[in-house]
């Protein structure tokens, strides 16, 4: 049986409408649920920080510490700037676990999951603050 161009390209494209993942992850961003961490967790995060709900955090699954992710709410367009300083979430079909206070700004406290988009935010150029030089 022979294959054609298009038969394969299709599959592939059915195959990643039919996963339950993070969708276009490789392009800078994707989407998917979103949950958050429980009020009453304390602890040390994957790179080694305490967990603090009042900082913007949030856990993934790969992206290396200290990714800047934009985190959208498609239905009401709040949104907020996380730093990624934790792994997780390991529970399927979940791309982030938030902190309380990224769940808090996004107004998910009392939905405890949401459908979100991230978009990885460029880093911050470097700059140096140098004297001004006397005319």
């Amino acid at each position: 049986m022979a294959f054609n161009t298009r038969s394969i390209v299709g599959a592939g494209l059915l195959s990643c409408f039919l996963c339950g993942g993070a969708v276009a992850e490789n392009s800078g961003q994707f989407s998917g649920v979103a949950a958050y961490y429980s009020t009453d967790y304390s602890g040390r995060t994957a790179c080694g920080q305490n967990y603090d709900p009042q900082k913007f955090t949030a856990a993934h699954r790969t992206l290396p510490f200290g990714t800047r992710l934009r985190v959208t709410d498609p239905q009401s367009r709040r949104s907020v700037i996380v730093v990624v300083n934790d792994r997780g979430p390991f529970t399927k079909g979940r791309v982030l676990d938030l902190s309380l206070a990224a769940a808090k700004a996004l107004h998910m406290t009392g939905r405890g999951l949401m459908k979100v988009t991230a978009v990885i935010e460029p880093a911050a150029a470097f700059t140096t603050a140098t004297m001004p030089t006397k005319p």
